[in-house]
């Protein structure tokens, strides 16, 4: 049969013909499609006509067709529903991916023309997008490596390879050992406080891994766990925070430890090759951000306070519970004193977010009111996985948009967390149209029983479907500026904002209904909710805080800072007492073995992204308020000068385009508790 990757589909939308796909499918399509990539840069590189736009950018965004069908599949794959082959595959692909990144960004005659384009930018007739796109490729080689020596080359392509291979086998393992750790329960007793679908869900997982009569909580990517504000028992719920605090540090083959050590070091030492005081200097080059000295004031101005703010909160919490409390303490007695004071029970609330209305009558709904969008599912287009739905998407007219994909539930072949990745990327240039895919790792119920959703849970569903709506509703020329393709520290700031919509009146009204009774989420509880939105702040800022600056901690070293650091364990704790986040009841969000964003998922001196992304929510958020809130007009504003334009605009520039002005800070500090 033929390779189904060798052409593009036929399906609607270009959907990849998933029902067609065999893992072994996989390798010969990345062999074809560096070779067909390679050939088409080699002619462009030897061109002998003049650089122009079109015979130079132009059709290196044209280049690997192939490639990018192949990757888009590929790499969710590995991510959402990953096999022995497919794990393999990726630690064999992962060196060869850089060298084929490196063959391209580095080749000295391409970087010739691109700059010969750049020199001449002024004289030829570029749009406002392709003058951009000409200066961002050309900064991006730049910074890249494409004007060092021969020999820093070789040695650049070296450490791009290993640094590649070494992340992969983070991932992996941090899968591994997270299956490994999933805290099996013997009596259901001890899962008191657990509503009736979370027991469910437990027994479910348990039975899928052949422990029937048996109970399975499996583990989430961030430190801690949801069912934490809710268990009763004591014991389990210190048995769940141990296991999530020990990823990928008790020894074995899934030990991270060295790993963290070396893809610091080689960072460091790839940094000062590229001329770099260091990786955060490296990244924060290529962001809004700048220079790492911008993050260090925005992190150094919020961590104080967060940090006060937990004290505080502590001390309230030990009040109601008569003792000292621990980390895996800390969720439960939140929801007690949320309920003593606020009169809160989120766990209360679960019956009110059932999983198909919240999608349906809640994240769609809001959609359409603030869009104009309209979702419709295909049965007849088959996903990658039986959970995989696909839905088609049209304007308010009837014009097409593309396609959502949603895999709500968690698997043991599904990495931790939750995510948005194109599956098709829209660009006029190559004709492509949109397919985008969230991930959310939900614990899945027994097929007659009903998918009930947490509150965090319901507040990341809002938020990864923002980055779905930033991949649908972009509409770029070029493939390097499609949906969510914009600086890291930006890309946030789209998912944060739709959050917003999950507690709006109008939306909350027309999904949080009980799922048996139909009777709504009554209004004392709303009213009770929206006053302690508040609550708790000091302990969500400070474990954000941690990680942030336990990321940037890790990438500010120089190579010879890097080399001396043996210990990961102590390495952290002497990071977090330095910026007085150092709380053994407030764990960082993610410790160094299972930090999966800054050693694997691309957020390497990044992660300060989410914070630095809501400064610009906490403003625009201020600005629908402002304005009327949920109305088309306000929409169409955000769609058209925003999450249209994807990445083909400066982003700080779209902002002042929507905003009128700079985003101010102080919504955020009000937001957090920090004014």
């Amino acid at each position: 049969m033929t390779n189904p990757f060798l052409s593009p589909s036929t399906l609607p939308y270009s959907l990849p013909p998933f029902a067609s796909i065999t893992d072994d499918d996989y390798g010969p399509a990345f062999d074809a499609g560096f070779a067909e990539q390679l050939a088409e840069v080699e002619a462009i590189a030897t061109d002998p006509a003049e650089p122009t736009f079109e015979n130079t950018v132009a059709a290196l965004e044209r280049s690997g067709a192939i490639l990018t069908r192949v990757q888009h599949v590929f790499f969710n794959k590995t991510s959402s529903d990953s096999t022995e082959a497919t794990d393999a595959l990726e630690l064999e692909l992962a060196p060869r991916l850089a060298a084929h990144a490196d063959a391209i960004r580095l080749d000295p005659r391409l970087f010739a023309r691109l700059r010969s384009v750049h020199e001449r930018r002024d004289a030829l007739d570029l749009t406002a997008e392709q003058r951009y796109l000409v200066e961002r490729l050309v900064a991006e080689a730049t910074r890249s490596g494409a004007a060092l020596a021969d020999d820093d080359k070789v040695r650049l392509r070296d450490l791009n390879g290993r640094l590649s291979t070494l992340s992969t086998r983070f991932e992996k393992n941090l899968l591994a050992d997270t299956n490994d750790l999933a805290v099996v329960v013997d009596d259901v007793a001890e899962l008191d406080g657990l509503d009736a679908g979370a027991i469910a869900a437990a027994a479910e997982a348990a039975r899928e891994r052949g422990l029937e009569g048996r109970y399975v909580i499996t583990l989430v990517l961030f430190s801690g766990h949801p069912y934490l504000a809710s268990l009763t028992d004591e014991g389990l719920r210190d048995r769940i925070m141990q296991a999530s605090l020990s990823r990928g540090r008790r020894g074995g083959d899934h030990d991270n430890r060295e790993l963290v050590l070396e893809i610091a070091r080689l960072r460091a030492e790839r940094a000062e090759l590229l001329g770099f005081a260091s990786h955060a200097a490296y990244v924060t080059a290529g962001e809004t951000a700048g220079t790492p000295g911008a993050v260090a004031d925005l992190l150094g101005r919020l961590a104080p306070p967060a940090a006060r703010n937990a004290r505080a909160e502590q001390a309230e919490l030990e009040r109601v519970a008569g003792r000292t409390i621990r980390a895996s303490d800390w969720a439960f007695y939140t929801e007690r004193v949320r309920a003593e004071e606020h009169d809160v029970d989120t766990a209360a609330m679960r019956p009110y977010f059932e999983a198909e209305r919240v999608l349906q009558d809640g994240v769609f709904f809001a959609a359409g009111l603030l869009y104009g969008l309209r979702f419709a599912e295909r049965a007849d287009l088959t996903g990658y996985h039986p959970d995989a739905r696909v839905f088609e998407v049209t304007d308010a007219d009837g014009g097409d948009v593309g396609l959502y994909v949603l895999d709500l539930y968690t698997r043991d072949s599904k990495r931790g967390g939750a995510w948005m990745n194109p599956l098709v990327s829209q660009s006029s240039l190559t004709g492509l149209p949109t397919v985008v895919v969230n991930n959310l790792n939900v614990p899945k119920p027994p097929a007659d029983q009903p998918t009930l959703l947490t509150l965090d849970e319901v507040t990341t569903f809002f938020h990864e479907f923002g980055h779905a709506l930033h991949g649908l509703v972009a509409r770029v020329t070029y493939p390097s500026f499609s949906g969510t393709n914009v600086f890291r520290d930006f890309v946030e700031f789209p998912s944060q904002v739709n959050e917003m919509w999950m507690l709006w009146p109008e939306v909350l009204a027309n999904y949080a209904v009980h799922h048996e009774t139909g009777d709504r989420l009554p209004q004392r509880l709303v009213d009770a909710l929206l006053a302690s939105q508040g609550f708790n702040q000091g302990f969500e800022t400070s474990e954000y805080l941690a990680a942030a600056l336990l990321d940037q901690a890790w990438h500010a070293l120089s190579s010879a800072e890097a080399a001396a650091v043996t210990d990961v364990e102590a390495f952290e704790q002497e990071a977090l007492a330095a910026v007085g986040l150092d709380l053994a009841s407030v764990p960082t969000r993610y410790s160094s073995t299972y930090f999966a964003h800054t050693f694997s998922g691309g957020y390497d001196a990044g992660y300060y992204s989410y914070i630095w992304s809501e400064v610009l929510d906490a403003d625009t958020v201020e600005w629908f308020e402002q304005n009327g809130g949920l109305t088309r007009d306000n929409g169409d504003r955000f769609r058209a000068r925003l999450l249209g334009v994807g990445g083909a605009k400066d982003p700080l520039e779209a902002y002042r385009d929507f905003r009128g002005r700079d985003a101010r800070v102080e919504p955020l500090l009000a937001r957090r508790g920090l004014a």
